[in-house]
């Protein structure tokens, strides 16, 4: 049976033997279909796995912003004539917080094989790390932009956690990471918990947990452009 694979990626410029099994560059070596979010990533992630891979001859399947929903369920055509395919993210595992979903969603109505290979989550990974509650927890991915309205829904996510004893987690594109952690310090609770969790796995690395009156006394540190993952948990 053919089987759409999904394949992760590493979250930043780790070296892909350290956070990918040799089982998913075998995969990848005999796949010629890949559905991407961005080609160019794409490519230089499999010239990384292994640069004696023809990216030539690949037939690469746009899903990015620009991409058209549209053409999705056409993309699997070559699956349904019994050729494996890949599904490849941006950074980390297809169909979790990414457009992927979307190709899986169509996959599993026709019954078609999925195989999820594994590798690097920055969502269970920040979770493994803020000493929060791992059997409950919501990814709310970006917050509203505007304050009022941020502030609202950090005040709902907070009452959520306490309620019902779930970590909550969401982020922010990096350039903006300084203000949503202000943000966060003046609308939850000083009691409140915060972990910051940027650039995981990569050289930059940098995790910390502390009650939301901690946080004021110490501050943040300058993130850069690093991505990094907030959680609370009231």
């Amino acid at each position: 049976m053919a089987t759409l694979y999904l394949i992760p990626t590493t979250l930043g410029d780790t070296p892909h033997d350290r956070v990918l099994p040799a089982y998913n560059a075998g995969i990848i070596r005999h796949l010629h279909h890949f559905i991407v979010e961005e080609v160019r990533t794409a490519r230089r992630f499999l010239k990384a796995v292994d640069r004696s891979i023809c990216i030539d001859d690949l037939t690469f399947y746009p899903m990015g912003k620009h991409a058209d929903p549209a053409r999705y369920s056409a993309y699997l055509e070559a699956l349904r004539q019994g050729e494996d395919m890949g599904v490849i993210s941006e950074a980390g595992c297809p169909a979790v917080a990414d457009p992927g979903a979307a190709i899986v969603e169509i996959a599993q109505r026709e019954g078609l094989h999925v195989v999820p290979l594994v590798g690097p989550s920055s969502i269970l990974l920040a979770v493994m790390a803020s000493g929060f509650n791992g059997q409950s927890f919501a990814f709310h991915g970006y917050l509203p932009i505007d304050g009022a309205d941020r502030a609202k829904r950090l005040k709902q996510l907070e009452a959520r956690s306490h309620a019902e004893n779930q970590t909550q987690l969401f982020i922010e594109t990096p350039y903006r990471n300084a203000r949503l952690f202000a943000d966060i310090c003046a609308a939850c609770s000083p009691r409140t918990r915060l972990c910051v969790a940027a650039g995981i796995t990569t050289e930059a690395e940098w995790i910390r947990t502390h009650t939301i009156a901690r946080w004021k006394q110490c501050g943040l540190p300058d993130l850069g452009k690093t991505p990094a993952i907030f959680l609370i948990y009231a």
